[in-house]
């Protein structure tokens, strides 16, 4: 299930019902997690060392589908690969969060993967097209 962090909440909120207003993010940062404490209040284990980074699928038309049928869901519409391991195997990655930015920034989505997955020394993860889903109504 996909989860908006608290800092994203509050930003819509304040965006919406008061008179702050809340800048769309230019970049947006996907990484994986080995573990969430607490999603919501942005308490994570992001993957590190070995080659990790986070990847760049900013917010264009291009990267992400349109919501259909009132759902409240996109997805990726391109290919997004991490760079390659290198130097020992990555953390078990459990779960993918969205920053606004590639390093540092403010956690903005957390979700479980479907499956956890090992990334190994010289191997690449990735997301197919439609595979990373964000749902904003669940």
């Amino acid at each position: 299930m996909t989860a908006f962090t608290n800092y994203l909440e509050g930003k819509v909120i304040d965006h919406i019902f008061r008179t702050a207003s809340f800048a769309k993010p230019t970049v947006l940062g996907i990484g994986l997690m080995s573990a969430v404490s607490d999603g919501e209040a942005g308490t994570v284990t992001e993957l590190s060392g070995n080659g990790y980074a986070r990847v760049a699928d900013n917010p264009l038309d291009a990267n992400w589908a349109a919501p259909s049928g009132g759902n409240g869901t996109t997805s990726n519409s391109t290919t997004i690969t991490f760079p390659t391991a290198s130097g020992g195997d990555w953390a078990t990655a459990t779960h993918f969060g969205i920053w606004d930015a590639t390093s540092g920034g403010n956690l903005l989505i957390v979700s479980a993967l479907t499956s956890s997955r090992t990334v190994t020394n010289g191997a690449t993860a990735s997301f197919a097209p439609g595979a990373l889903t964000v749902q904003a109504d669940n």
